[in-house]
């Protein structure tokens, strides 16, 4: 397993809703959330600049930042970390669809589609 490295800090949360979704994305793949969690990033690309990513990974990686939110491990690459101080992710659900919300106090606007975002 790799080092988890002290001096990277990042303040990223999730919403109790989303935290009962990534559970069960979890449960689905037979992970344990002792030693797997969501891995959150931000990726270059979308019609503002970058978008997020979010994936449920089997272990951390030697460079993460490791974040405990609702009892799920949150892994945030430094590039990522960044970008996601402050930062809510929730979940909604609605007849219009459903999906993981992101509330980032970094970002200073976003495309329409809702899909990316600028800082």
């Amino acid at each position: 397993m790799a080092e988890i490295k002290e001096s990277l800090v990042v303040e990223i949360e999730l919403s109790e809703a989303a935290g009962v979704k990534v559970l069960s994305f979890m449960e689905e793949d037979e992970l344990k959330p002792d030693t797997a969690g969501l891995r959150v990033s931000v990726l270059p690309g979308g019609c503002s600049g970058f978008q997020y990513g979010l994936n449920v990974e089997k272990e951390v990686r030697e460079d993460d930042c490791v974040v405990v939110s609702q009892g799920i491990r949150l892994f945030v690459d430094p590039f990522s970390a960044q970008y996601l101080k402050g930062t809510l992710i929730g979940y909604a659900s609605s007849f219009q669809g459903s999906g993981f919300t992101f509330t980032n106090p970094n970002s200073t606007g976003g495309c329409g589609c809702g899909s990316s975002f600028a800082v």
